[in-house]
């Protein structure tokens, strides 16, 4: 079992950036499959990214070339840094656990452990 903490959330103008951090509990943390959702009410839970146990990395076509997932082992730590955000891109940002080989699909279903979540705003 694992528990997520995330950080880093806030509000910045379009065209700026943050980073997002997921603290992560379990000694086992780099067994774990990582990824990183967002939601909002109009469209749901959707994947922003992931990274493989070996450092391999998804996006969705939306954030690719802007966003840049992370992590650090030795840290327990998985990172999110968002370069250009717009405001459609105002979400509830959580990081989230799996243990499947298809963690790269970001499918919600397929992650076990899961953040509370970090509002991010963007203001045009």
């Amino acid at each position: 079992q694992v528990q997520l903490v995330e950080s880093g959330g806030g509000s910045v103008q379009a065209g700026g950036s943050l980073r997002l951090s997921c603290e992560a509990s379990a000694s086992t943390y780099s067994n774990y499959y990582m990824g990183w959702f967002r939601q909002t009410p109009e469209r749901g839970r959707e994947g922003v990214a992931a990274i493989g146990r070996d450092g391999s990395t998804n996006y969705a076509s939306s954030v690719k070339g802007r966003f840049t997932i992370s992590r650090d082992n030795a840290k327990n730590m998985l990172y999110l840094q968002m370069n250009t955000l717009q405001p459609e891109e105002t979400a509830m940002y959580y990081c989230a656990a799996s243990t499947s080989r298809y963690y790269y699909q970001m499918v919600a279903s397929g992650y076990r452990y899961w953040g509370q979540g970090t509002q991010v705003t963007v203001s045009s």
